[in-house]
């Protein structure tokens, strides 16, 4: 359980330090900037909202209330599709464009608070366990 509960901590603390840091320059929260960089990522810019939500292990009603918030603000568009009931995910210039800032932020802050730590021995004992994770 030590070991357990200090991989979590240390978790909790690089990744709340990356994020504090986008936000800080930026103005998104962890959520937006999830949903803007899974749609450039994942859909060319598009995507339907029930894989978004899938992608980011999010309930329909969790992604419906923030993606209301990120379309107020410019990020998002929301269009129902001709084919079926789905919606579809658009991200907007604006969304694009601050993305586009958030990334080398995000870049710095991982590497500063996470891999500019690590020894090349600590990357491939990640690695390992990363691989390892995947395979039931």
């Amino acid at each position: 359980m030590r070991i357990w509960n200090m991989w979590k901590g240390s978790y909790k603390r690089i990744f709340g330090r990356v994020v504090k840091e986008m936000s800080e320059y930026t103005g998104l929260s962890e959520g937006d900037f999830g949903v803007l960089d899974r749609l450039v990522q994942f859909g060319n810019g598009k995507l339907r909202q029930q894989e978004l939500a899938d992608s980011m292990d999010w309930d329909k009603s969790r992604l419906s209330h923030h993606l209301t918030r990120m379309e107020k603000r410019g990020l998002v568009l929301r269009k129902p599709l001709d084919t079926d009931r789905g919606v579809q995910i658009t991200i907007t210039a604006s969304g694009k464009s601050i993305l586009d800032q958030a990334l080398p932020i995000v870049s710095k802050a991982i590497r500063k608070h996470f891999l500019d730590l690590l020894t090349d021995e600590d990357i491939e004992s990640i690695t390992k366990l990363a691989v390892r994770s995947k395979t039931p």
